[in-house]
């Protein structure tokens, strides 16, 4: 389960910036071609900010969709799995967005 030491870098970034700080919430971006899973990380948050100044922060997290280029027809596609195809059949394509994980914004108490 790589998404507590995924959730425990996130904790320990905010904490890095601001120490001590009480923090009321923390926005996620979490692409859905990442390979993390979302339902994962809220579940680990829990445990890891647990005797923290972040106990009682509320965890959001958007999960944009992927989008892809093809070299071969020239299109930009939208992908829900990270089966890499365009839909004209080709193989050819590169990712464009859809792998992200960043924290987007943090709210203070």
């Amino acid at each position: 389960m790589h998404e507590l030491s995924i959730t425990q870098s996130v904790v320990d970034a905010v904490r890095e910036r601001l120490p001590d700080t009480p923090i009321a919430s923390i926005q996620l971006e979490i692409g859905k071609l990442s390979g993390i899973v979302a339902d994962s990380v809220r579940f680990c948050f829990e445990l890891v900010v647990d005797g923290t100044p972040l106990e009682g922060a509320r965890l959001d997290i958007d999960e944009p969709g992927g989008r892809a280029h093809c070299a071969c027809c020239d299109t930009e596609f939208e992908l829900e799995d990270s089966i890499l195809l365009c839909p004209c059949g080709s193989a050819d394509v590169a990712v464009l967005a859809g792998q992200q994980l960043r924290i987007t914004s943090v709210e203070v108490v």
